[in-house]
Parts: C-alpha cells; sequence; structure tokens
C-alpha cells in the first residue's frame, strides 16, 4: 500500500482505487459511474486532485497514485 493525502491526513490506499472509492468512502453513498449519487438524492461534494478540480463525469476514471494531495469537500447550508 501506498500513502496518499486525504483531507489533509495522511492515509494508506490500494492499487487501483479511484477517486469515486474516495468519495464513497467520505460520504458514506454509492456513486454511479457518472459521478451522480445512486440514491438520487443531491451529494453536494467537490474534489480536487493535487489542486485541480476534477469533474464529477472524471471521478471513475481517474485513479489515485501515491503522493496525491486530495480534497474532498462537502457543501454545508448556513452561514
Amino acid at each position: 500500500m501506498a500513502a496518499i493525502t486525504l483531507n489533509g491526513a495522511a492515509r494508506a490506499h490500494s492499487d487501483g482505487q479511484m477517486l469515486t472509492d474516495l468519495v464513497e468512502e467520505v460520504t458514506g453513498r454509492r456513486i454511479a459511474p457518472d459521478g451522480s449519487p445512486a440514491d438520487g438524492r443531491r451529494l453536494g461534494v467537490a474534489v480536487a486532485l493535487n489542486a485541480e478540480v476534477v469533474p464529477r463525469s472524471r471521478w471513475a476514471s481517474t485513479p489515485v497514485a501515491a503522493g496525491d494531495d486530495i480534497e474532498i469537500v462537502t457543501a454545508v447550508q448556513g452561514g
């Protein structure tokens, strides 16, 4: 296993892991290949890989590699 940084914390990751896998782990929800939540509800999540926003449509085809810095942020209503 190699190390990545997820939301500022070091963690191990498995070879072959995609961004979708991490989003599912962080949100606890199943994500379809197009990046939409399988339950049909709003997701309210954005993903940045090495400081570049990754479009939802590319999560399933974007591999996670050793040394990657990934931020998964959730929109929160309120002020």
